[in-house]
């Protein structure tokens, strides 16, 4: 039966954080034979070291995690301090597999892993992205395919983008989409919350080339969007951005997902749209803002339906939330952290703020992504 115990600490030096989440770890952690570990960008530089330490004073030695600009455990979010975080998981002999980096083909992946994979046949699988690498979305798509494993996690965050994106496989590492896949002897249940809310109808895109909106349904995309913000912000465009951004719906989707893409220009005098995407005429695009007690309302949403599909107590959990949420957008308290404990108990839960959310193979943004393990 699967075991999971947590640990989170700050400080200043990261031997004394380390050192504090190996006494919290206690024996259990002993037992334990798969690690996650999530430090916030201050600590970045010493990851090596911390990891080091890690596997000598717990004996684990397989283990996952990346940076962010702020981690997470029950209860409690870490923004701009030295902190880590920590979840110590026994779980089935020869019931994971990590796996390094992925820069570009899969072929050494799968020379390493494909016995492993026809094997085992895994369903699920956790990773960590690199958001310097352009192709790491056709990687994650790859990967999907290879394995068919149904895959979430988080892209590294770092002020220090050249030194600090890098994520832990075994070893430190970066350059692609690292992590580790579960077989179906580990049981889980998954959640997404978005942190928008649609201000218009899903409309279809009559124009475009490669991430420009030329019209939306046959008129030009700036008027569309201005009439869907309404009059107060269509007066003043500047006081839109950071707030309203174009929405992508998933075809197929039974749950009303969405990706959501910033709007990163616009021309006044021809009424185009420039979007954080590649769209192509006859998409669906509409329109959503991000707003804090929207996104409230769906973490509720989300948080009630996993409550029911779980059915008790989850015994581990990994959660995935995006740069912009966390203190940013529900306050200083950690609020989101604390919404999860309040609905779902009392369980040991860690994971990390992302410049990208993953799930279901697809990368997200402005979202919150929860793991649990039963």
């Amino acid at each position: 039966m699967a075991g999971f115990t947590m640990a989170h600490a700050r400080a200043s030096d990261w031997r004394r954080a380390a050192k504090a989440c190996v006494d919290q770890l206690g024996d259990a952690g002993k037992e334990a034979n798969l690690g996650f570990l999530y430090v916030t960008d201050s600590l970045a530089g010493d990851l090596s070291a911390v990891l080091a330490f890690l596997r000598e004073a717990s004996g684990i030695e397989d283990w996952v995690g990346t940076v962010g600009l702020g981690v997470c455990a029950t209860g409690k979010e870490y923004f701009d301090e030295p902190a880590l975080a920590v979840l110590a998981a026994a779980l089935p002999r020869g019931s994971f597999r990590v796996f390094p980096a992925i820069s570009d083909s899969l072929d050494q992946f799968t020379s390493d892993n494909g016995e492993w994979i026809r094997q085992k046949q895994p369903a699920f699988g956790i990773v960590h992205g690199d958001p310097r690498n352009p192709r790491t979305p056709q990687i994650l798509d790859a990967l999907a395919d290879e394995t068919r494993c149904f895959l979430v996690g988080g892209l590294t965050s770092s002020r220090e983008a050249s030194d600090h994106c890098v994520q832990i496989a075994g070893r430190v590492t970066d350059g692609g989409l690292s992590g580790v896949l579960f077989s179906p002897d580990v049981a889980v249940a998954t959640g997404l919350t978005q942190g928008c809310s649609p201000i218009g109808p899903p409309r279809t895109i009559t124009e475009a080339r490669e991430n420009v909106l030329f019209t939306i349904d046959g008129r030009p995309a700036l008027e569309v969007l201005k009439e869907d913000m309404g009059e107060v912000l269509a007066r003043d465009l500047g006081r839109a951005a950071g707030t309203i951004h174009a929405a992508l719906p998933v075809v197929g989707s039974d749950t009303g997902d969405y990706l959501v893409r910033n709007l990163i220009g616009i021309d006044p005098e021809s009424g185009w749209l420039a979007i954080g995407a590649d769209v192509d005429p006859g998409q669906t695009v509409m329109f959503v803002r991000r707003d804090v007690q929207g996104a409230e309302d769906d973490l509720a949403r989300m948080l009630r339906g996993l409550k029911r599909r779980v059915g008790g107590a989850p015994r581990g959990g990994v959660y995935y939330s995006c740069v912009a949420r966390g203190p940013n957008l529900f306050g200083e308290n950690s609020e989101e952290l604390g919404a999860i404990r309040r609905e779902l108990g009392e369980f040991p839960i860690v994971g990390f703020f992302c410049n990208g959310e993953i799930s279901h193979n697809r990368l997200y943004g402005y979202t919150g992504v929860l793991a649990l393990f039963l």
